[in-house]
């Protein structure tokens, strides 16, 4: 029952102005330790690829954003002040992140061999500890659910990152 509450409370709070500047830069931040992760590990490659961008958005913001931040972010990242220990919970929700990408890529996704690569494992690492910084500190889901988004569409617009369709083979 718990979960469930955390989980609630997480979609239901919207962040304050200042929670906002500071998400700002742990995303900056975040996003310069991927390109650099990234660009040496060979996983961005300058493809632009600006058709079907809005509806690509959409989809990226749904799933994996949002999906995958309720599990990752909602459910298993703690409110302040509900358990002594936070960082554990941050270090287990990073770790279990990274361990679904693995699972997807041997169980869900066919043509998804990308996901094991260790510089995506580590990119994956970086973007969830970002968005779980996010998310304890403003107790809000939706920083880390549009960051999240935004990280993927990018890779999938400009980088190119496979799509799901890519994925599923």
């Amino acid at each position: 029952m718990i979960l469930f509450h955390r989980l609630k409370r997480a979609v239901l709070t919207w962040p304050e102005g200042r929670q906002w500047r500071v998400c700002f830069i742990i995303g900056a931040v975040c996003l310069v330790f991927i390109a650099a992760i990234g660009g040496f590990g060979g996983l961005l490659i300058w493809q632009p690829l600006w058709h079907g961008a809005a509806v690509r958005l959409v989809m990226v913001m749904a799933m994996p954003a949002f999906t995958e931040e309720l599990v990752f972010r909602g459910v298993l990242v703690p409110d302040k002040g509900e358990i002594r220990r936070p960082v554990l919970w941050i270090g287990l929700a990073v770790l279990v992140f990274m361990l679904w990408h693995v699972f997807e890529a041997v169980v869900i996704l066919p043509n998804a061999q990308l996901f094991l690569a260790s510089a995506f494992l580590i990119c994956a690492g970086v973007l969830g500890l970002a968005c779980t910084i996010m998310r304890y500190h403003t107790g809000s889901l939706w920083p880390a659910v549009l960051f999240h988004g935004l990280v993927v569409w990018l890779w999938q617009t400009l980088l190119g990152g496979p799509d799901i369709a890519q994925l599923m083979g």
